[in-house]
């Protein structure tokens, strides 16, 4: 393993930009999304001035609640190119466990997807800040969460009162200049703190985890190396990106090695064959009820996964008998 990285965020996607401008980054079949080094380099920094003009300040807090949207990782480059702390909800949260991880955190904005499965966070966001309905975006005064300042909404829905677009970001980051971002990265400490991820720990009460650009990267560039990533790797990552497994084992591993990035919104293991096979994919990292879903799965004879060399089981004790199939029909 090469020895420790001291840089940001913001300093690893920066290189690989400039490095290998149009080599493929980042995949999302489902959405129909191909960027390259550079395009997705450029999406975090229009992200990063967006929040920026907002008077979205270094250690700051943001927490982000939805599944494997692409959103996600513009966000954790561009939340990390700010200094601003990126807090991971959990997808399967109801509205006291949000409440709860919003006040803890001190959240000063909120990022939310409409809903994921059964769950409606939009109606939950609003239940929780009943203000949010006469409130314009940016000035929210809530009196359950005094701390929130901004929401910014990812969906189709036409109305969203007290919320912004997603979308909107990157045209208020227009009033930012290059140059201002740039200071403002020049500012960052590769020991700040830049993700706070919630275990749910011993004694009932989540913990906020916090995690600095030199755990991160650093995690992410040691697991790359030991599975031996290059620019000809193509990881399959739908374990959630609200979690480590997700974000630094999947996404930091990748841009520390050169590799590209192919994201499933949420896991479904006909959707992940087909992209393992339609990418060709050499990695793939899952819990072992994934492998399992794939292997017992209808379909899976039919796929072809001989493009597949490595990956990560975890998560959760891997039974020996699963893994030698995976070993010896996924490859």
């Amino acid at each position: 393993m090469s020895s420790f990285i001291k840089k940001t965020i913001g300093d690893v996607i920066r290189e690989q930009a400039e490095r290998q401008p149009n080599h493929e980054a980042l995949v999302f079949p489902e959405f129909n999304i191909r960027q390259n080094y550079r395009e997705l380099y450029e999406m975090s920094r229009s992200i990063a001035k967006g929040f920026m003009a907002l008077g979205v300040q270094k250690g700051d807090h943001v927490s982000v609640w939805t599944t494997n949207l692409p959103e996600w990782v513009y966000l954790q480059f561009g939340l990390g190119m700010i200094g601003v702390v990126l807090v991971t909800v959990n997808t399967n949260y109801k509205s006291h466990e949000l409440e709860y991880i919003l006040n803890q955190s001190d959240s000063t904005a909120l990022v939310l997807m409409e809903g994921y499965r059964d769950t409606n966070y939009f109606d939950i966001v609003n239940s929780v800040m009943p203000e949010l309905s006469h409130a314009k975006p940016g000035s929210l005064s809530s009196s359950k969460l005094p701390m929130m300042k901004h929401v910014i909404y990812i969906g189709s829905r036409k109305e969203i009162s007290g919320m912004y677009r997603f979308a909107e970001l990157a045209e208020l980051g227009k009033s930012i200049s290059d140059a201002t971002l740039d200071e403002r990265m020049r500012t960052l400490d590769v020991h700040d703190v830049i993700n706070m991820q919630y275990t749910s720990g011993t004694t009932g009460f989540p913990k906020g985890v916090m995690l600095t650009h030199y755990n991160i990267v650093n995690n992410g560039n040691a697991i790359g190396s030991y599975m031996k990533f290059t620019e000809k790797d193509r990881l399959c990552i739908a374990v959630p990106l609200f979690h480590c497994f997700g974000c630094v084992l999947g996404v930091m591993a990748s841009v520390t090695n050169d590799a590209a990035m192919v994201v499933i919104d949420h896991f479904n293991p006909l959707l992940v064959m087909k992209a393992l096979e339609s990418e060709k994919c050499t990695a793939v990292h899952g819990v072992p009820t994934m492998f399992i879903a794939m292997l017992e799965h209808k379909d899976f004879p039919s796929f072809d996964f001989s493009s597949l060399r490595t990956g990560i089981m975890a998560g959760s004790p891997c039974p020996v008998e699963v893994m030698k199939a995976v070993a010896t029909k996924m490859g």
